[in-house]
C-alpha cells in the first residue's frame, strides 16, 4: 500500500513554486478589502453654521476646545468669538479681527497673526509661543501668564495691555508700542526691546 502511495507523495513535493504560489495566490483572493472611511472631509470646517475660511464673517461664534489646528482664517471677522482653549497651532489668521474675545488658553503655537487686532481680549494663559504678530493691535488686551517665547512682533501695539507672569524669553519687540501698559513678574531673559515706545508704561524694562 505504501508503495503504491510513493509516487503520488513525490509529485506533490516536486510541484513547481509557481504551480503553489498561484494556488495560494488564488485563495488570498477570497480575503475582504477593507477601506479606510475615517478621512477627513475636503474644505474649510463648518461650525455652528459658519464656514472657516479666510474672510469669515462669525462675530461671537463659539468655538470654545475646537480642534482648528492648521487653519486658515485670514482677514476673518471673530470679533467677540469665544475660542477659549481651542488649538489654533500653525494655523493662517493674518488681519484676523479678534477683539473682545474670549481667548483664554488658546494655543496659538507657530500661528501667523500678523495684523491681528485683538483689542481687549482676554488672552489668559495663551500660548503664542513662535508666533508672528508683526503690527497686530493688542491694546488692552488681558496678556496675563501668556508665553510669547521666540515670539516675533515687530511694531505691534500693547497699548494699556495687562502683561503679568507672562513667558516673554527670546521675543522681539523691536519699536512696539507700550505705552500705559503695565508689566509685572515677567521673564523677559533675552528678549530684545530695541526701539519700543514705553510712556507711562509700568514695569517696562527701560534700562534693558
Amino acid at each position: 500500500m505504501l508503495k503504491a502511495l510513493l509516487p503520488a507523495i513525490l509529485l506533490v513535493g516536486a510541484m513547481p513554486a509557481t504551480a503553489q504560489q498561484a494556488h495560494v495566490t488564488r485563495e488570498d483572493r477570497s480575503f475582504p478589502i477593507i477601506m479606510d472611511t475615517d478621512d477627513k472631509p475636503d474644505g474649510p470646517p463648518i461650525i455652528a453654521g459658519c464656514e472657516l475660511k479666510p474672510g469669515a464673517d462669525c462675530p461671537g461664534i463659539d468655538l470654545r476646545n475646537a480642534d482648528l489646528a492648521g487653519v486658515n482664517l485670514s482677514g476673518a471677522n471673530l470679533r467677540g468669538a469665544k475660542l477659549a482653549r481651542a488649538d489654533l497651532s500653525h494655523a493662517t489668521m493674518k488681519g484676523v479681527d479678534l477683539s473682545g474675545a474670549d481667548l483664554r488658553g488658546v494655543n496659538f503655537e507657530k500661528t501667523q497673526l500678523q495684523g491681528m487686532k485683538a483689542r481687549g481680549a482676554d488672552l489668559t494663559g495663551a500660548d503664542l509661543d513662535y508666533t508672528r504678530l508683526a503690527g497686530a493691535d493688542l491694546s488692552g488686551a488681558n496678556l496675563t501668564a501668556i508665553s510669547m517665547e521666540a515670539s516675533w512682533a515687530p511694531k505691534a501695539k500693547f497699548v494699556g495691555a495687562r502683561i503679568v507672569a507672562a513667558n516673554l524669553s527670546e521675543a522681539k519687540f523691536y519699536n512696539a508700542d507700550m505705552a500705559e501698559a503695565v508689566m509685572e513678574s515677567n521673564n523677559i531673559r533675552f528678549a530684545i526691546w530695541e526701539g519700543v515706545h514705553m510712556e507711562n508704561c509700568t514695569g517696562c524694562p527701560v534700562d534693558w
